[in-house]
């Protein structure tokens, strides 16, 4: 067995004066040979081992409508890896239902496990049958542990899946989750007909309906037959227009237990990712406008980790994609093309609600993570099956909580406009994922929140000719004010000075801009943060 650790220290980069975790991120690469390079698949487990289904096995999708998504990259196997033994097995889904077959072997399907079954919606393909691609309309439930059995044993897999056909399920790129027992399905979109970059109208054309909507369900199984109820929808189209995003779980500062929908693509009057994000609980949803998210903004792997003593919630994001990105020289870039990037980035919400974003100096070691997926050490305690419990790891040595598998591996950050299929590729690389609390310190809450690294108000809001910001920092000493328009176009930037330990005053002229809603942001390159403001 082959092993190298390219990265170990959790350290933040930039100022570690402020907003210091107490715990330690180490990541080892393992070789696992004849692994399948996998990207955007569904993955359940049992007992130690992964049951791999659906996505691709190629990378970034092509621009031209007749090279992109070919049926000939679908993943038409089911996988079963044991990350231990580093064993891998598999079983065509050739067998099953026609239904089902086009289904399993489609991309970006939603995916969620109760008990022992993993339940699948949606995902995008081409169908034999409809002679197109399209969003499948099936929920399937398949029989985790014996499935593992089948496909270890080389026997027939066709009696562990079932299925259901509901019109409301029809939805790719989106998540899907459990809360109290009821289904969670947010976001996503219905897509028919071939990707073309030039829209919908051109070319072989196609169909396009994003879902701007919470859908919950239940779902009554009893091991033969499939009944859905209780459906309800929720649509928000102004913040719920949004797909191949992450939705994470979160306890909240109440200890309410819920959802945060981050980032994701694309807004809808320009196709940038979105920078806010939205919290999802039993109650009903909530926009964070306060919060701007840069770093991870594509679905990607990820870690939610609560730390009770302290009541704050992390997020670890491991690459992907986003439009913002550190160089090598600290700087933070701003590419609206929405490069592959290799960064870790650090979510954190503090117990009274405000959160920050962190780059870390750990980095992926290549333009990895991209339709990756985290998979949890069952063993290990995570609270409701998916928030790992930070109090509960030892502090004495770093706790192995998981596995990072498959995603995209790009060659660099900017494919797009020159790819023809060899620039990327699925990926097979697997790696550890091991966590620490601080040692030196223990379980602790932190000295320094959100609203101590830097507080930002904006008046009068709304405003006409000029409004006022007003900075206050314990730490930050300089940075700049950035307002975009809400293309997220600049149009005014302000260099800012002097605001250590004292609230400062700095004049915004809004003079020749148009009427509408404009994001105030500030700075540092390590820190930033953001307030809405609307220009009469």
């Amino acid at each position: 067995m082959m092993k190298s650790t390219f990265a170990f220290l959790f350290v933040l980069f930039g100022l570690n004066a402020f907003a210091q975790p107490n715990f330690n991120l180490t990541i080892e690469e393992v070789t696992l040979l004849n692994g399948p390079g996998l990207q955007s698949f569904v993955v359940g487990q049992h007992d130690g081992k992964w049951l791999l289904i659906g996505g691709r096995t190629d990378g970034l999708h092509q621009r031209q409508p007749f090279a992109s998504f070919l049926a000939s990259d679908n993943n038409t196997t089911a996988y079963v890896v044991d990350p231990v033994s580093l064993q891998v097995w598999s079983a065509s889904l050739s067998t099953l239902p026609t239904a089902l077959n086009e289904q399993l072997q489609s991309t970006n399907m939603e995916f969620v496990q109760r008990d022992t079954v993993l339940y699948i919606v949606g995902g995008y393909g081409y169908s034999a049958t409809a002679a197109d691609h399209t969003t499948y309309p099936y929920l399937t439930a398949v029989n985790v542990p014996s499935t593992i059995s089948a496909i270890i044993n080389g026997t027939a897999i066709e009696g562990h899946f079932r299925y259901t056909t509901n019109n409301n399920l029809a939805v790719t790129g989106g998540y899907m989750h459990l809360l109290n027992g009821t289904f969670y399905l947010v976001g996503g979109q219905f897509f028919e007909g071939r990707y073309n970059p030039m829209g919908p109208s051109h070319g072989p054309g196609f169909t396009q309906v994003y879902s701007e909507a919470i859908k919950t369900f239940d779902v009554t199984d009893n091991g033969s037959s499939l009944t859905i109820s209780n459906y309800n929808e929720t649509t928000d189209a102004a913040n719920l227009h949004r797909r191949d995003y992450n939705m994470v779980p979160q306890v909240f500062p109440n200890g309410d237990y819920g959802f945060t929908a981050f980032s994701g693509v694309f807004r809808p009057d320009v196709d940038l990712p979105w920078h806010n994000s939205v919290d999802i609980t039993a109650s009903g949803h909530t926009v964070n406008n306060t919060f701007d998210q840069l770093l991870s903004q594509y679905h990607s792997a990820h870690l939610p980790i609560y730390d009770q003593a302290a009541n704050e919630m992390h997020t670890l994001f491991f690459g992907g994609m986003a439009r913002y990105y550190y160089d090598g020289n600290g700087t933070l870039i701003d590419d609206e093309n929405v490069p592959f990037v290799k960064t870790i980035s650090l979510v954190t919400r503090d117990e009274n609600g405000g959160m920050i974003e962190q780059n870390l100096s750990l980095q992926m070691g290549a333009f990895l993570g991209s339709g990756a997926e985290f998979i949890p050490v069952e063993n290990v305690d995570y609270l409701n099956s998916e928030v790992l419990n930070l109090n509960s790891l030892s502090n004495n040595q770093p706790t192995l909580v998981g596995y990072i598998y498959g995603g995209i591996e790009s060659s660099a950050e900017n494919i797009f406009f020159i790819n023809d299929g060899t620039q990327s590729w699925a990926s097979n690389r697997l790696f550890k994922v091991y966590i620490q609390p601080d040692a030196s310190t223990g379980i602790a809450t932190r000295a320094v929140h959100g609203d101590d690294v830097l507080n930002l108000q904006v008046f009068p809001n709304p405003a006409d000719d000029s409004a006022t910001a007003c900075l206050f920092s314990k730490y930050l000493t300089s940075g700049k004010i950035e307002v975009f328009n809400f293309a997220g176009q600049l149009v005014r930037t302000i260099e800012v000075k002097e605001i250590f330990n004292k609230a400062t005053h700095f004049a915004i002229d809004l003079t020749g801009l148009d009427a509408g809603t404009y994001h105030v942001r500030f700075s540092n390159g390590s820190f930033s943060t953001g307030k809405s403001i609307i220009v009469q």
